[in-house]
């Protein structure tokens, strides 16, 4: 537990569970991020923190379920803080689409780190079956997402009724991905600025075409 030190003279001592529960899974993603799951060892999490190894053991029973907490509680907002809350707005989808993959950072320091959410599916979806249909539920969430937004600018008149949705969904993943795996085994912006036009071309292809006039 984090220990929280009162003035001299006081022995009480304020715990705070939740709190330090949410510092050992931003610890352990940020390191995890950084280096992979099996070469992040629990003493760089704890050093980072200052959290006692029994207090992470409290938390999290083995080092794997601290790895699928990153992957339900960490890696899944995120990507629904990216991907899924700008649909909320209801405004026309593929503007949303393009903005948001418009807005993915250029630097490069990012895109050496590459996508958390395919850098541990490549590392850990053959070894240990726990993640990899954890790391399937986020995709599919994902994918379910893109999809219900694509559906709602079907039935509005701006996305071509022709698409199949969740098709052009996993498609827009499949893009998305592997660009930045090529940006970031590649170490380079321009390699990234490529794949933006190209998915942004894509996506303006999904709109229904305007009505020529006579």
């Amino acid at each position: 537990m984090l220990v929280r030190k009162h003035p001299r003279g006081s022995k009480k001592r304020s715990r705070d569970p939740e709190r330090t529960r949410k510092l050992l899974l931003q610890a352990a993603f940020r390191e995890v991020y950084k280096s992979g799951f099996e070469s992040t060892g629990l003493d760089t999490i704890l050093a980072a923190t200052g959290v006692t190894k029994g207090a992470l053991y409290y938390h999290f029973r083995s080092k794997k379920a601290l790895g699928y907490a990153i992957v339900e509680e960490v890696i899944a907002e995120l990507l629904r803080n990216k991907w899924l809350r700008p649909f909320r707005s209801g405004g026309d989808p593929i503007d949303t689409l393009i903005g948001i993959v418009q807005a993915t950072s250029l630097r490069l320091e990012v895109l050496r780190a590459g996508c958390p959410l395919n850098n541990l599916a490549q590392e850990m979806s053959q070894r240990d079956e726990r993640f990899r249909k954890r790391l399937a539920k986020v995709f599919h969430e994902w994918q379910e997402g893109t999809a219900a937004a694509l559906q709602r600018g079907q039935s509005e008149g701006t996305v071509r009724r022709d698409l199949d949705a969740r098709e052009a969904a996993s498609f827009l993943i499949a893009m998305y991905e592997g660009y930045v795996m090529l940006a970031k085994n590649a170490q380079d912006v321009h390699v990234w600025n490529v794949g933006i036009r190209n998915i942004v071309g894509w996506l303006v292809s999904l709109r229904v075409p305007k009505k020529r006039a006579a």
